[in-house]
């Protein structure tokens, strides 16, 4: 975590060399994205101490050796703010990676010192850049007791330590994380996070917008089943109904075929009365002609059959 109260102020060890961090805005832009995004890139990292343009004093006691790099990494040593990188308050720790953006002013002669000082007090990776010219020098060490020895081709050239690698097919220096996206000015990260922002509220959106859908689309299933539901519970009514009326319908037949049946019953007594009358008509009819023969042979005896009845 960053430390926000600056130590006391050294007189031995000024914080400032009276010179001015950049001489134009082109190196000022170049110094600030380097050390953001160094800051960017290694923010998960607990131990690490990163500083643009402030003085390093490697050796106690000698203020007068010092140099300011423009941007310095330190391996380490934790996050907090310094008036100056005293190296023997850092547990003797010099600054691993250095990074220097050249001006127009910087002569051949302040570069070679430049290289000769952080040579000297270990430095293991050193990176100098010239904007004007889009021409990018590296130095590196292979062991601590070697010296840095210039990198032979920094085109596509990724940093041991930080992982980062340079692309020098463009118009000028393109500088890329680990994962290949480029470095990018305080001004491109706002606009980045802005973008990002959007996209972020555009995608809260749809997603408010799809619970919504499918809160809709809930509610619609719910509806369906539930209409589903009545109507399965009105099928089966209709059912039950239908059945009641089909039992009915059979109950109806059945006493029809019963009424049907006693009509027949009671056709059948009426043929048999019918017979029974026809039989006794019948014997009434043999009953007359008897009589009426029995009359005819009396008269034709000379025997009144009225007197006979009267007699008897």
């Amino acid at each position: 975590m960053r430390t926000s109260i600056l130590p006391p102020p050294n007189a031995l060890y000024p914080e400032s060399d009276g010179q001015p961090m950049a001489e134009n805005t082109l190196q000022f832009r170049w110094i600030v994205v380097i050390k953001e995004n160094l800051e960017i890139l290694l923010r998960h990292e607990p131990q690490v101490f990163i500083a643009g343009d402030l003085l390093w004093y490697p050796v106690q006691g000698e203020p007068t050796i010092r140099r300011a790099p423009d941007a310095m990494v330190v391996f380490g040593r934790p996050r907090g703010e310094r008036r100056s990188y005293l190296q023997w308050e850092e547990d003797n720790i010099a600054p691993q990676i250095v990074f220097e953006i050249r001006s127009h002013s910087n002569t051949a002669a302040e570069m070679a010192d430049k290289l000769v000082f952080y040579n000297t007090y270990g430095v293991a990776e050193y990176y100098v850049y010239d904007p004007q010219t889009n021409e990018l020098s590296g130095y590196l060490r292979d062991t601590p007791d070697d010296d840095l020895r210039e990198i032979a081709v920094m085109a596509g050239w990724r940093s041991p330590r930080l992982g980062i690698s340079f692309d020098l097919s463009g118009h000028e220096l393109q500088v890329r994380y680990p994962d290949g996206t480029p470095f990018l000015t305080p001004l491109e990260l706002a606009e980045r996070a802005e973008r990002a922002e959007a996209e972020a509220a555009a995608q809260r959106e749809r997603a408010a917008s799809e619970q919504q859908r499918a809160t809709s689309e809930q509610r619609r299933a719910e509806r369906a089943e539930q209409l589903s539901s009545e109507q399965r519970q009105r099928a089966a009514a209709e059912r039950e109904r239908a059945a009641q009326a089909e039992q009915r319908a059979a109950q109806a037949e059945q006493r029809a075929a019963q009424a049907e049946q006693a009509a027949q019953s009671e056709r059948e007594r009426a043929a048999q009365a019918e017979q029974a009358a026809q039989s006794e008509r019948e014997r009434a009819a043999q009953a007359e002609q008897r009589a009426a023969a029995l009359e005819a042979r009396l008269r034709a005896l000379g025997l009144d059959p009225a007197m006979l009845d009267g007699e008897g």
